[in-house]
């Protein structure tokens, strides 16, 4: 199974989604994907894993979990007890907030759980409040549709997202995150994430594992959800698209340097996962 691209309308005036109080089982659940647009999480009630990143976490009610554009993500909800979730979608450029003499950005709480590579929260009883009012009142929003109700629905998740900012802080250590994966499984995910650049194939990560090749994509698939060659092309994919955005390299140069063996295939790939040629996609977003 391919990584699944959710898709947005990259055109809409107002870049924003909310999927409220829905409850998937394992078979509606989305597989593996990734999408440009940034995401928050709130779990009500049920239980189940979160895959983000390199990470698996344990979901339960209260918890929140913000997921930056571009990383790879799944849910597996609880056979038993599966979790009941709001999830709101946004564009970075909806929240891009007018300088008023700090450094304040509503996307601190993204920043800091990417820097951190911890996208879990656990909301206090007060933060939890707030939250579930925030959200009932984005659902009210766009259910009534009011005049107004866009710049609304802006203004709750404004709140939202400064409410997240100032609950995280820096030096908390408290994230808790499953054990579910070996230990030699995380080594590769971090390994992978930091040499995009060097032969990914099923032969050399099993080797640099210390594990047989058939234990490690066995093990890797019921883990992931995805085979080797589908997660490290996505990985790579990503990582290109970090570099268009942030250096002047060359689109050749940015190919070998994120492990593509040829150009056309670079750009063939960079396609399918992402809807654009690479030269598109650097254009739009600059």
């Amino acid at each position: 199974m391919n990584p699944y691209r959710k898709k947005f309308d990259a055109m809409t005036a107002f870049p924003f989604e909310c999927v409220y109080r829905d409850t998937k089982s394992a078979q509606n659940e989305l597989p593996d994907h990734f999408h440009d647009w940034y995401e928050v999480v709130f779990i009500y009630s049920g239980k189940g894993t979160f895959f983000i990143d390199q990470t698996f976490y344990d979901a339960v009610p209260g918890d929140v979990f913000m997921i930056p554009g571009n990383t790879i993500h799944r849910s597996f909800p609880d056979p038993e007890d599966p979790k009941t979730s709001t999830a709101l979608f946004f564009n970075a450029s909806l929240v891009h907030n007018p300088p008023l003499g700090d450094s304040f950005s509503y996307l601190r709480c993204f920043e800091q759980a990417k820097r951190r590579k911890a996208y879990k929260l656990s909301a206090g009883a007060d933060e939890k409040r707030q939250l579930v009012m925030l959200i009932e009142n984005i659902h009210m929003e766009e259910t009534n549709k009011k005049p107004g109700y866009r710049q609304a629905i802006l203004l709750q998740l404004q709140q939202i997202l400064l409410l997240l900012g100032r609950t995280i802080n820096p030096t908390d250590e408290n994230q808790a995150v499953s054990t579910a994966l070996p230990s030699w499984m995380t080594g590769i995910l971090t390994y992978i994430d930091e040499h995009p650049g060097s032969p990914l194939g099923l032969a050399q990560l099993a080797k640099q594992a210390s594990v047989t090749p058939a234990h490690f994509s066995r093990a890797f698939k019921k883990l992931t959800g995805l085979n080797v060659t589908e997660y490290v092309t996505t990985k790579r994919i990503i990582r290109a698209k970090e570099l268009l955005i942030e250096t002047d390299a060359n689109i050749s140069d940015i190919a070998e340097r994120c492990g593509f063996e040829s150009l056309p295939h670079f750009h063939r790939m960079f396609k399918k996962l992402t809807g654009m040629t690479p030269a598109h996609y650097k254009k739009n977003e600059n």
